[in-house]
C-alpha cells in the first residue's frame, strides 16, 4: 500500500478533515521515527496515517476502538502484522513490545499537541514553531490538555528525550505544513 492509498482508504472512513490531517501527520511523525530507528519508513508512515480509521464509528465506543480499525483494515486487504499490531498498541488493544507499537502511542497525542502550539503561536503555523516555544506549553497542563503528556513522555521507552521527540516531530509535521493547513 502506498501513502496515497493510505489516504484514499482513510478519506473512504473518515469524514472529519481534521481527523484526516491528524492521520496523516501522525504518519509523517511515524516516517521520520522509523528513519532514527531504522524502521521500513513506508510502512510506518502507513501505519500512522490508518491508526484512528475508525475512530468515527467508535468515538462514543472506546472499548471498540482499534479493534473495530483491524476489522477495516483486514477487510480492506490490509493484513500486515506489524501495522495491524501497531492500530492495535497506539489505543491499548495490544501491550507495546516493538519499538514501532511503542512509538505509535507515543506519536499520536503529540500530533494533536503540536497542532494547539501552532495554532495559539502569534504566527498561526507550524513554521513559526521551536523547541523552546513546544516545552514551554508542555509544561502548561491546562494547555492541551487532550494531549496526555505522560504518553507523548513513554517515547523515552525506546532510548529518545522527549527534547528529541518533540524535535522530530516538529520537523515531520513542518515538511507537510502546507497538506496539513499550518
Amino acid at each position: 500500500m502506498t501513502r496515497e492509498e493510505a489516504i484514499s482508504l482513510v478519506k473512504k472512513y473518515v469524514k472529519k478533515g481534521n481527523l484526516v490531517k491528524h492521520m496523516i501527520a501522525t504518519g509523517r511523525v511515524m516516517r521520520h521515527l522509523a528513519e532514527r530507528f531504522g524502521g521500513d519508513k513506508d510502512k510506518w508512515e502507513i501505519a500512522g496515517i490508518l491508526h484512528d480509521i475508525d475512530y468515527e464509528q467508535t468515538y462514543n465506543k472506546p472499548e471498540k476502538h482499534g479493534i473495530v480499525s483491524v476489522d477495516i483494515l483486514k477487510k480492506e486487504g490490509v493484513n500486515d502484522k506489524e501495522i495491524l499490531d501497531a492500530v492495535l498498541s497506539h489505543c491499548g488493544k495490544k501491550d507495546r513490545e516493538t519499538i514501532m507499537e511503542k512509538c505509535i502511542y507515543a506519536a499520536d497525542p503529540v500530533t494533536g499537541f503540536i497542532v494547539a502550539c501552532a495554532l495559539m503561536h502569534p504566527s498561526k503555523s507550524l513554521k513559526g514553531l521551536d523547541l523552546r516555544f513546544l516545552k514551554r506549553r508542555f509544561k502548561e497542563k491546562r494547555f492541551a490538555q487532550g494531549a496526555n503528556r505522560e504518553q507523548m513522555k513513554s517515547i523515552e521507552e525506546v532510548g529518545i528525550s522527549l527534547d528529541e521527540f518533540l524535535s522530530i516531530s516538529l520537523s515531520a509535521m513542518q515538511e507537510i505544513s502546507e497538506e496539513l493547513g499550518l
